[in-house]
């Protein structure tokens, strides 16, 4: 059987790894070098400078590319700086859509950095195939897409999506940060290119910073490759270990994820002090259907509003609890607690956010794998 053959909870362990050929290393080592010696001008192994290409990094490359069912793995040293490769493929005058209901340092790439230099950014919901369609015109060149988005939860048919992108010979970039490939591969549904926060649950522990890319297609592979080098914006060897090393539990860590998250949003669902839950299992949920379509489970991530909430009640909630860590970030093995508004999405204007339901009352949930009957503890005391 061939690696590529592979069930998922294998590959997160060997897909597209081998012993190291050096001294035959069941684990890739830790290359912590800038440069690689050449018995003469060009006469490298494969390796001239670490901006270019890293041993270890290319093993986290092909371990996420795997993963995702790709060809192609680029590891940048966050995922802003994948999404920033991903913008430099375009040039003054083209047009991107993008999902409305986004990660705030999107939004932000999106409209303080790129737009200044003639990139237009339309924000599109994205639930109505026909109103997306019309939105293309002759100068769009990507969609980009997050499902489920940060923070409402949206599910975004990708498959739909694609059927318009690929008329239309428009890329869609696909941010898969919240499913992971263990419940989503965006490729397998028709995206041209998934984007990865590797902080979050491909890491998995909330020690290191990462971003990933995976593609099928070696034309875009090759010119993303080359704006990875250029721009320099790489994962250095120690990230690129500990992320590869994270990854070998994503499968195990993400069941347990999406246990605790069901019983959670379950428990807040029924609470009487809870207005509205956002999460993708309930059959209430928009676009449950499309949901059990293309994901294999629901994940960890949990947004509600408290009854008659506001800015301040939000905060004293968020205050008082003790085990969700309240912090930036998600997806760690530790529960952690955010409040978008004035957190992971306060640089998106109030009336704009406000529009997508980002209100000032919500609270966001990255469910833990620690016993989920302590985090009911915690939530409990905290609503108090």
């Amino acid at each position: 059987m061939s690696k590529k053959e592979l069930k998922f909870n294998s590959k997160v362990i060997h897909g597209g790894q081998q012993p190291d050929e050096a001294y035959g290393a069941v684990m890739m080592p830790i290359y912590q070098t800038s440069t690689y010696a050449q018995p003469t001008p060009g006469g490298h192994k494969g390796y001239e400078y670490s901006r270019g290409s890293n041993p270890t990094r290319t093993a986290l490359e092909k371990s996420v590319a795997s993963l995702e069912n790709g060809n192609f793995g680029m590891a940048f040293g966050s995922g802003m700086a994948a999404i920033d490769a991903v913008m430099k493929l375009l040039r003054p005058g083209d047009e991107v859509i993008c999902t409305s209901d986004l990660y705030g340092g999107s939004y932000r790439l999106f409209k303080q950095v790129f737009e200044k230099y003639g990139i237009k950014f339309l924000f599109s919901d994205m639930v109505d195939m026909e109103k997306l369609a019309s939105q293309v015109t002759e100068n769009t060149k990507l969609v980009w897409v997050e499902t489920p988005t940060n923070p409402m939860m949206n599910i975004i048919d990708i498959r739909a999506v694609a059927k318009i992108t690929k008329q239309h010979k428009i890329i869609l970039g696909v941010d898969n940060t919240f499913a992971t490939p263990y419940l989503q591969r965006p490729l397998e549904l028709g995206a041209d290119l998934v984007m990865h926060s590797a902080t979050k649950y491909l890491g998995g522990h909330s020690d290191v910073v990462a971003g990933a890319l995976v593609v099928k297609d070696e034309n875009l592979a090759e010119q993303l490759y080359f704006i990875q080098k250029a721009s320099g914006g790489i994962c250095g060897p120690m990230d690129s270990f500990l992320t590869l090393r994270g990854i070998k539990t994503l499968h195990v860590r993400m069941q347990r994820h999406c246990e605790n998250g069901e019983t959670i949003a379950k428990y807040l669902k029924n609470h009487p002090k809870i207005d509205i839950v956002y999460w993708p299992g309930f059959e209430h949920h928009p676009n449950h259907d499309i949901a059990k379509k293309q994901m294999d489970g629901f994940g960890g991530m949990i947004s509600f509003v408290p009854k008659g909430g506001n800015y301040e009640q939000a905060i004293k909630i968020v205050e008082q609890l003790k085990i969700f860590t309240l912090a930036e970030s998600l997806g760690g093995i530790e529960s952690l607690v955010g409040h978008p508004a004035s957190m992971s999405h306060g640089s998106i204007p109030k009336n704009e956010r406000e529009k997508n339901g980002v209100v000032d009352a919500l609270i966001r949930l990255s469910v833990g794998i620690e016993d989920v009957e302590d985090l009911i503890t915690d939530l409990e005391q905290a609503l108090k």
